[in-house]
C-alpha cells in the first residue's frame, strides 16, 4: 500500500500541497443502488410518491453536494467544477445512480462524484421513507477516473 498522503513525517495530520503540479482535465464517475421494494417501485411509476419526483430532486442534491464536497470532507480541496452530472434510472430493485464529475485542477474529483452519489442516495431515502422504512443504500464506489498520476477502472 502507498504512503498516506494526509500525513506528514511527524504523522500528524495536514492538506496535500498540491501547488507544484499542473492543472490537467479529470473526470470521475461513481455509482451508487438505492433498494426499493416492489410496492415503492410501483408507487414512483405510477408518479404517486407523496414528496413528488425522487429521481429528479435527488439528481439536484447530487449537483448541490458535489459543489459542496470541500465543505463536507476534511481536507478536500476546493475544485472547480467543470460538469457535474447525476444519472439516476428506475429498475425492478431500485434506483440505480451514476455522478460523473468533470474539473481541470491540480487535483482530482473523486470525491466530488462520490459525494454527489451518496446524497443523491441519501435524498431518495427522504423522499421514500414515507413509503417504505426498509429502504437500503448499497454499493457507492468509484467506478474510474482519468486525470492526474493514474487513470483508474472497475473491471
Amino acid at each position: 500500500m502507498s504512503e498516506l498522503s494526509h500525513f506528514d513525517e511527524a504523522g500528524r495530520i495536514r492538506m496535500v500541497d498540491v501547488s507544484g503540479k499542473e492543472p490537467t482535465k479529470r473526470v470521475a464517475v461513481a455509482s451508487g443502488r438505492v433498494l426499493l421494494s416492489p410496492e415503492t417501485i410501483a408507487k414512483l411509476r405510477a408518479n404517486e410518491t407523496p414528496k413528488g419526483d425522487p429521481l429528479e430532486i435527488a439528481r439536484i442534491a447530487g449537483i448541490m453536494a458535489a459543489k459542496r464536497t470541500s465543505e463536507l470532507i476534511p481536507l478536500c480541496h476546493q475544485v472547480p467544477l467543470s460538469k457535474v452530472n447525476i444519472e439516476a434510472d428506475l429498475t425492478d430493485s431500485g434506483i440505480e445512480l451514476r455522478a460523473e464529475a468533470i474539473t481541470t485542477s491540480q487535483t482530482g474529483v473523486e470525491m466530488e462524484a462520490l459525494t454527489a452519489v451518496s446524497v443523491a442516495a441519501l435524498t431518495i431515502y427522504d423522499m421514500c421513507k414515507a413509503v417504505q422504512r426498509d429502504i437500503e443504500i448499497t454499493d457507492i464506489r468509484l467506478e474510474s477516473k482519468t486525470g492526474g498520476k493514474e487513470d483508474y477502472s472497475r473491471s
